[in-house]
């Protein structure tokens, strides 16, 4: 159970910090002793504890989901962070949180993640850590049932085609196989910097290295090769790096065809000795720690 002071609480309800003090003096939950707010045992009851910081000193808080509507707690909708709404559905929370950024519950604040008016109307709710001063929401679980974010995770039999046809290794005479399949798989999903890439996979690849601030560039052409072959993602060098650096998603397991085109394509890239990292469906569901750690590995730190 996670409790937010008493002006976090007057911010989340949207009044005066002074006139939701005068309420919970009015419903006997907390009174004034020697210039000071003292918590009540009907406070207590209610769920009220007392901290004490070097900062503010001692201060109340109360549990993120009280309500002071006749003096009860929200019995109708038990708040959920994103960690448990992403291991309810298999992910991490970063990934879970760039998901429904995607769907505009949430936007990207200095420290954290902001809640929006789409948010606010499913039920959302904005908290600060008490020590970071970082920002995060917490939703009722009744979002676990939305049609929206449950279609997030719906993979269409068009995007299984797509990722058991994706990364083919194309020589040069196969010209006119790259273009078919570039015209029967078209990029549909737009990313945050309006790249259009293929799968929503690569979608949570590419808004992330956007949010992280790391240049980078969609099915860049291998250089200093006589094969049609194309990276996923490019970084370019600079910033320190030598050389650039280039990330492959590998969307198929145990499929012997695909896994030929793999091999073969990161043997073009040990040949050309490009600087590779490689994504699997395991990085992807928990992208900011897996490819945060790759890129580490090659000199681009994220901040």
């Amino acid at each position: 159970m996670e409790y937010i002071s008493t002006s976090a609480l007057a911010n989340e309800l949207d009044i005066k910090s002074s006139d939701l003090f005068d309420k919970l003096k009015a419903l006997g939950w907390i009174e004034r002793k020697n210039d000071k707010w003292i918590l009540t045992d009907l406070g207590k009851q209610k769920g009220g504890q007392t901290r004490t910081s070097t900062k503010f000193g001692e201060f109340i808080v109360w549990p993120e989901n009280i309500s002071i509507e006749g003096g009860n707690e929200k019995n109708n909708a038990k708040l959920i962070n994103a960690t448990a709404l992403g291991k309810h559905f298999n992910i991490s929370s970063q990934r879970l949180n760039l998901l429904i950024n995607e769907l505009g519950w949430i936007e990207k604040t200095i420290a954290g993640w902001g809640l929006t008016k789409l948010g606010k109307s499913l039920g959302g709710r904005q908290f600060e850590h008490e020590t970071s001063g970082g920002s995060y929401v917490l939703w009722p679980d009744t979002v676990l049932q939305n049609k929206d974010l449950l279609e997030q995770f719906k993979e269409t039999p068009k995007e299984k085609r797509i990722l058991k046809e994706a990364n083919p290794i194309i020589n040069k005479s196969d010209t006119d196989t790259v273009d078919d399949f570039r015209k029967k798989y078209p990029a549909e999903y737009r990313t945050k910097d309006g790249h259009y890439v293929r799968s929503k996979a690569e979608l949570t690849i590419d808004d992330s290295l956007y949010l992280w601030g790391i240049a980078h560039a969609y099915e860049k052409k291998l250089p200093n090769t006589t094969e049609n072959v194309y990276s996923d993602f490019h970084i370019p060098s600079g910033n320190g790096r030598p050389k650039a650096v280039y990330i492959e998603y590998w969307g198929m397991e145990n499929d012997e065809k695909y896994d030929q085109r793999k091999n073969k394509k990161i043997e073009i890239y040990n040949k050309l000795g490009l600087s590779l990292i490689q994504l699997n469906d395991a990085d992807i569901k928990n992208i900011e720690d897996s490819l945060q750690k790759y890129l580490l590995q090659h000199g681009i730190k994220v901040n």
